[in-house]
């Protein structure tokens, strides 16, 4: 049996309880896609099989694949896919008949990040997600406005995301034993946001750039557009926000106005 490999963030969840949790939130369907993002050693991955959903399970290492093999056997439900799911098109899954599927993982520290900037891009092929993270990265995704946790993703995240936190997971529920909590968190994607990802996230890095100063401070710094400090005060106040907000303030509905500000300038 393969041992977890540190360099790869590997921790396997063991605990029956834990994984039943996960297996409810996620409500298999004999007519369900689901794709299961580091399935280890299968734990998750059988009883999604006994629902008889359609699982396509992505690993990167392959002596798990290899094991996860062995242990499935032939099972015209389950579909293996060797590789990075930072480098995957989700809309490969997916067909005419069913253009939508459910998505599971126990995301590592190192990856969590880019993986859901990737999933916000991909959103539209999933109905939802139940993603585990470490509990800190969990409480930056559901932060509220004047939280110090919120920054850049929390504001990502929230504005083409519906996230709910489901539970806690203690560090005895893997192996090997982790030093920090997990968070479980089932998150639906807002698919009526119409906003361009690309300008969005580079007026969230901006703005989050130095989380401690004015959000003006850092919004008339950058060359963003060109925009003078003369033109940022007014984008400001179209957007109704007040220069001395640190970008930690803002809610998401202010965010969004001042996206708009900048794209109707």
């Amino acid at each position: 049996m393969p041992s977890a490999k540190k360099s790869l963030g590997q921790n396997f969840l063991v605990n029956p309880g834990y994984i039943d949790k996960i297996i409810t939130a996620l409500d298999p369907k004999e007519t369900d896609r689901i794709i299961e993002i580091g399935p280890g050693k299968g734990a998750i991955t059988k009883k999604l099989l006994r629902s008889g959903a359609l699982v396509f399970a992505v690993e990167i290492d392959p002596r798990l694949s290899d094991f996860l093999r062995q242990q499935i056997g032939n099972n015209d439900r389950f579909k293996l896919i060797v590789d990075d799911a930072l480098k995957i098109d989700f809309k490969e899954f997916l067909d005419e008949n069913q253009k939508r599927a459910k998505l599971v993982a126990n995301l590592p520290y190192y990856i969590s990040t880019a993986i859901l900037q990737r999933l916000i891009l991909q959103r539209n092929y999933f109905d939802f997600m139940v993603l585990m993270f470490q509990r800190e990265v969990a409480n930056r995704l559901v932060a509220e406005a004047g939280s110090s946790e919120r920054g850049y993703l929390t504001v990502l995240a929230e504005t083409f995301l519906q996230i709910e936190r489901l539970f806690d997971v203690p560090p005895s529920a893997f192996r090997p034993v982790p030093k920090v909590w997990s968070s479980v968190l089932k998150i639906k994607p807002l698919l009526e946001v119409n906003i361009d990802i690309e300008t969005y996230s580079k007026i969230l890095e901006i703005s989050f750039a130095h989380k401690r100063k004015m959000l003006f401070n850092n919004l008339r710094r950058s060359d963003f557009m060109g925009l003078s400090e003369d033109d940022w005060v007014e984008v400001l106040r179209q957007s109704g926000i007040l220069p001395s907000c640190r970008a930690e303030d803002l809610t998401r509905q202010q965010w969004i106005k001042l996206y708009e500000a900048l794209r109707s300038w």
